[in-house]
């Protein structure tokens, strides 16, 4: 079958394209149903002369079907979108680059959705449901688990199906914090994943960058250490992974601190550690939380981050974790094979 696929890109290299094509019109539909010709042209950015074609083409194919409202994803569209994400996935060659990034980086496994989150908006809901069905595979009876927040964690949960056969399951914020947004706070996306596995939660309910006074009296409060016990206990952590830069500048860190974390040659940051090119931890804020020690040892650890400007953060918090899930997407799996090479 790969063999076929390979000669069917050296020979007739404008099927694959126009397949890849009809494929992500179908997957920017099915996230974004009901959606508009216009729009779905804006999304995708192509021309609506381009897009009035293939619709007319996939309607046909009784694919998509279109109403008032806008065009929407038949069920004989979703069976083909399923079908179609493994055949993308190997002519695009991503099962080799899963391979190599595992192996160089020494990793648990490597999952890699096609295309870019900063190309095309439909990745991101497509890395969530990835991990979402992932995290659904491995989830046993008594497990702890500790999420972090953000964006990319919010679409994972967003995806998480129904389940009713865990046993016994706690989730925890893997973080202190409270912020404007709550909706990616880790304390909300806890509460959210405990109730669609029907398990149980714990909040954390303490803001980032405390003094070290306030941190070590706050530490001492029962309620806060009972969590906390939880969280050193966890056996799955769920995070994501953020540029040093970026993420310093989010949290609300002094000038100072962001100076001092770019002197230190900080270049990714996870569940608040900053590392370096070499994976090093040098920088660290003052939150409440999960300790390094205790992530070492977690039994399952699910990173899950994609676009092309992440690909050195992802390394430098990823590299040498023989413990560690990556799931990230095209754009992100390609560059960090260019820096490892």
């Amino acid at each position: 079958m790969e063999q076929l696929l390979k000669l069917q890109q050296k020979i007739v290299p404008e099927l694959v394209e126009l397949l890849e094509k009809r494929y992500n019109i179908l997957r920017t539909i099915y996230y974004n149903q009901p959606i508009g010709r216009r729009v779905l042209a804006n999304n995708l950015g192509i021309g609506e002369r381009i897009v009035r074609t293939e619709i007319n083409f996939l309607k046909n194919q009784n694919f998509i079907e279109i109403n008032t409202p806008g065009m929407s994803i038949t069920e004989s569209g979703e069976e083909i979108i399923d079908k179609l994400k493994d055949f993308i996935h190997e002519i695009k060659g991503l099962s080799d680059i899963e391979i190599a990034i595992k192996e160089s980086l020494r990793l648990k496994d490597v999952i890699v959705v096609p295309g870019d989150i900063y190309e095309d908006k439909t990745v991101m809901n497509e890395l969530g449901r990835t991990a979402a069905t992932y995290l659904k595979n491995v989830i046993k009876a008594d497990s702890i688990i500790g999420i972090t927040g953000g964006f990319t964690i919010k679409e994972v949960i967003d995806n998480m199906p129904k389940m009713s056969n865990m046993k016994n399951v706690m989730v925890v914020p893997a973080r202190g914090g409270l912020g404007r947004n709550v909706e990616i706070q880790a304390n909300t996306l806890a509460a959210n994943l405990a109730n669609k596995i029907e398990g149980s939660y714990k909040l954390l309910h303490v803001p980032e960058n405390l003094s070290n006074k306030a941190m070590s009296t706050i530490i001492e409060e029962k309620d806060i250490k009972d969590i906390l016990n939880i969280l050193h206990n966890a056996n799955m952590l769920i995070y994501g992974i953020g540029r040093a830069d970026q993420m310093a500048r989010r949290r609300g860190l002094s000038s100072e601190e962001v100076q001092k974390i770019e002197e230190v040659g900080a270049v990714g940051e996870a569940f608040g550690y900053y590392f370096n090119k070499q994976g090093e931890i040098v920088y660290s804020t003052s939150s409440i939380g999960a300790r390094i020690e205790d992530i070492s040892n977690i039994e399952t650890r699910i990173a899950v981050s994609g676009g092309k400007d992440k690909a050195e953060a992802i390394i430098s918090t990823e590299i040498n974790n023989n413990n560690s899930v990556l799931i990230t997407d095209e754009g992100a799996a390609r560059e960090i094979l260019n820096i490892i090479k």
